[in-house]
């Protein structure tokens, strides 16, 4: 019985990505396709690297990382020094997704602040009637107010 083989349209269709980008892997290094003629054919091993790199992608994991990690599966070991690096990175990654959704955070708690300070300054500016107040006054009046309130 022969193994199951692929060919880049069918890879580009399960995997939802185009055959320039399955291309670009190849030409990378980091899948190894044998040839039928012109035709490019990939197997199962094939298809499990290409769902590696795509996940790696995803994750934010450089090219250069994920072939690092999926070449390590070849090292006779069970696979112990590939995981011990894939834990490695991912818990390198996932400080880095952390640090920047806290930065996320503090920069939409900064937007949301901004937004209801114009619209404040924006309404006081509505009232027509009579002079409109610069920025610097409407900061002025408003730090009087909430100091007013503070005692």
């Amino acid at each position: 019985m022969s193994e199951k083989t692929y060919t880049i349209t069918d890879l580009s269709h399960e995997f939802k990505v185009t055959a320039r980008a399955i291309r670009f892997y190849e030409d990378k290094g980091l899948l190894h396709p044998s040839r039928q003629g012109m035709m490019r054919v990939y197997n199962r091993r094939d298809r499990a690297r290409l769902m590696l790199i795509l996940r790696g992608k995803r994750l934010g994991f450089s090219l250069a990382e994920i072939r690092e990690m999926i070449d390590l599966y070849d090292l006779g070991d069970g696979q112990v020094e590939q995981m011990k690096l894939t834990l490695r990175r991912s818990r390198e990654r996932l400080n880095v997704l952390e640090q920047q959704r806290r930065d996320i955070e503090t920069a939409i708690a900064q937007l949301k602040t901004d937004i209801s300070n114009i619209e404040d300054f924006l309404k006081a500016n509505q009232n027509g009637n009579g002079r409109q107040l610069t920025l610097k006054e409407f900061r002025e009046s408003r730090a009087k107010s909430l100091a007013e309130v503070a005692e």
